[in-house]
């Protein structure tokens, strides 16, 4: 019986072993590599329209580790963009705006880095003609502790001040939503995601400021906004996504798998495998505080989707994963645009359109006939040449004409 269990025992280890091996392999296949489903293969042959766009906006995503030194190759791209769009664009700024916990209180020892860090992308922004809007991510909250309402506030108010006609949405911390017209019909609308998954105080009823008060009605308040600005182009930004083919919807890599303890350290090369399994596991089917299978994030999320598949052509603009995905799920648009100063792994393929391990962000170019295009841009280096384009779409196409009346002249 002994040497039938020390049989069995052998055999798991080596299929566990082979399924390593096979996963390691494809992930060699296609790391880093810009992923694009079968259904839009054909990308490349399809040309927006040729007169400048009505407006443009920029989705960028956790820039909280730029380069200060004048060398970050995102802040350099974003700056060759805002000089092509110059007044008529709108810059997003998805939250986690400073690593590793927002910005500290003042007095806080840390303070004066996270400033240098925040300065790097307020002194790039000052001299853009158009919006700035600036949301909060779960970083900028201190990373979702009980006292990052505090450090909320600091960044708020600091970017207020170094920068004033940036707004930073929704204010003092709310839930939202926001509602904030770009162009002749097209709209903006901003959620504070990071409002329903943060422990410790948060800012609720019209004595902080909020419109909602209690945690359903920003839901139906979106639900409400969206009806309003129906027929019209609408984006939805929010920190966390919807859908991820990333860690936080629950995909790890094999290095995760064999070697856990590098999630902490980033250097602890400690080989742990089947036990290693078990974080990614706790992590896709429970869910640390940031992960959609927690469930904070959970009710969330599943609270959005109800309404946004309400409202088909809507389009949700989020960040918290450090890469490039789009996803069209439903009639609705989905996009993380979260690698504006990190990477990490992406999955390729399952409901995803495209993704790509790659610093950059993306643009939603809008146009007169109400035609809307999703656009990649990624440096090519640090001076912030931008790459050949691994993908764009049309997510909107032209608005048919209005049918002539009867008895108009012709």
């Amino acid at each position: 019986m002994t040497h039938l269990y020390l049989w069995l025992l052998a055999a798991a280890a080596c299929l566990v072993l082979a399924w390593l091996l096979l996963r390691f392999a494809r992930e060699r296949r296609y790391r880093r590599r810009p992923f694009v489903a079968a259904a839009a293969a054909h990308w490349a042959t399809l040309q927006p329209p040729t007169e400048a766009p009505l407006h443009r906006i920029c989705l960028v995503g956790d820039l909280g580790a730029v380069a200060t030194d004048g060398r970050d190759p995102v802040l350099n791209l974003l700056q060759q963009w805002m000089r092509e769009t110059r007044a008529h664009g709108t810059v997003v700024i998805l939250g986690d705006n400073v690593y590793p916990t927002g910005l500290p209180p003042v007095g806080h020892p840390q303070r004066p880095f996270a400033e240098h860090r925040l300065d790097a992308q307020l002194n790039l922004l000052r001299d853009f003609p158009g919006q700035v809007v600036y949301l909060s991510g779960n970083h900028d909250w201190n990373k979702g502790r009980p006292d990052g309402y505090v450090y909320l506030q600091a960044q708020e108010t600091y970017i207020r001040h170094h920068l004033p006609r940036a707004l930073y949405l929704p204010e003092n911390g709310c839930p939202g939503p926001v509602a904030l017209p770009l162009a002749e019909n097209l709209v903006l609308l901003v959620l504070n995601t990071q409002w329903w998954v943060q422990r410790g105080p948060r800012p609720l009823g019209r004595s902080h400021g909020c419109t909602a008060d209690d945690a359903r009605q920003p839901f139906e308040q979106l639900r409400e906004l969206l009806e309003e600005f129906r027929g019209r182009q609408v984006v939805v930004a929010g920190h966390h996504p919807l859908f991820s083919n990333a860690v936080h919807g629950g995909k790890f890599t094999i290095k995760q798998h064999v070697f856990p303890l590098t999630a902490a350290h980033k250097r602890a090369y400690v080989p742990l495998p089947v036990i290693g399994s078990l974080f990614p596991a706790y992590r896709r089917v429970l869910g640390a505080a940031e992960d959609m299978a927690h469930p904070r994030y959970r009710r969330m999320r599943r609270r959005l989707l109800q309404v946004l598949r309400q409202f088909p052509g809507t389009v949700y603009a989020a960040g918290h994963d450090h890469n490039l995905q789009y996803f069209f799920r439903r009639a609705v648009h989905f996009l993380v645009s979260g690698s504006g100063s990190k990477t990490a792994f992406v999955q390729d393929g399952g409901k995803a359109t495209f993704t790509h391990e790659h610093k950059g962000f993306f643009s939603l170019d809008y146009y007169a006939d109400g035609q809307l295009w999703l656009h990649t841009w990624e440096p090519a280096d640090n001076q912030g040449t931008p790459a050949p384009s691994p993908f764009r779409w049309q997510l909107t196409p032209p608005t048919p004409p209005a049918p002539a009346r009867a008895g108009s002249a012709g």
